[in-house]
């Protein structure tokens, strides 16, 4: 495969890119040219270097960041590291989210569960475009790329705080889209299912899923995460210069959303 060098010279922040989706983002990063990437991790610190391995393989330069989105405080740490580590912050892939994988119906659900996914997913994911941004508007531009879900267009019988907080996630991109603008951008990247380990570990997906949505799908298949980490990465390229508050979906035809 023909990979662009569409971040070349430039540096990229990654969460969540100790595993899965996170860690082939920050792999993709370094392979189109990126001359360092920020290898965020909460508690894989072990994947968090392997991922660091594959970033200087590729030939950027690894910077590990290590803390829980949860805490806004811990952000703001974070956000004051990578601008020093790496020199300045060009991109920002706000990868790290909680779906309640384990949950496999409405009738499991718990107020832990519900706490932990939206602290996760909307308040994490806030902080990190608040404090980001913000620093990406003292050095005059960024990009900031928000990865969602098209479960907001169905919703999610499993786990309906999930749904919920993937649909908060539009709105606080909207609104720092607003503020930002037109120094820097930020949008939402949606992915349909995607073969990561952990989803392939699931129950339901095991039992019989996994091969109903294929079928499903026009595209015929459900890819593994590195074959969509190139288009994760585009909202965040000059090719995507006149776009931000907005919502791109990639899911194989799955749902087709559009006017």
């Amino acid at each position: 495969m023909n990979i662009p060098r569409r971040f070349e010279g430039r540096s990229v922040v990654v969460t969540g890119a100790g595993t899965g989706f996170g860690a082939e983002i920050a792999v993709r990063a370094a392979q189109e040219g990126a001359r360092a990437v920020g290898v965020h991790y909460r508690s894989s610190q072990a994947g968090a270097e392997q991922t660091a391995d594959r970033v200087r393989d590729a030939g950027a330069e690894p910077v590990l960041l290590q803390a829980d989105i949860a805490d806004w405080s811990q952000v703001t740490a974070l956000a004051d590291e990578a601008f020093k580590q790496l020199g300045g912050v060009d991109a920002v892939i706000n990868n790290v989210g909680d779906v309640a994988r384990e949950q496999m119906s409405w009738r499991d659900i718990t107020e832990e569960s519900v706490d932990h996914v939206l602290a996760v997913d909307i308040k994490g994911t806030m902080a990190c475009v608040h404090e980001f941004g913000a620093r990406m508007l003292d050095q005059g531009h960024g990009a900031i790329v928000n990865i969602g879900s098209t479960v907001i267009v169905r919703g999610s019988a499993r786990a309906p705080q999930y749904a919920a907080a993937k649909y908060g996630l539009l709105g606080l991109t909207k609104s720092y889209a607003h503020a930002f603008a037109p120094v820097v951008r930020v949008n939402v990247f949606a992915p349909g299912f995607i073969e990561t380990e952990a989803t392939l570990g699931r129950k339901d997906w095991r039992e019989g899923r996994g091969d109903q949505l294929r079928k499903m799908t026009p595209m015929g298949r459900i890819p593994g995460p590195a074959e969509l980490a190139g288009t994760a990465l585009f909202l965040a390229t000059d090719d995507a210069f006149h776009m931000t508050g907005g919502y791109m979906v990639a899911d194989g035809g799955y749902n087709m959303v559009g006017a």
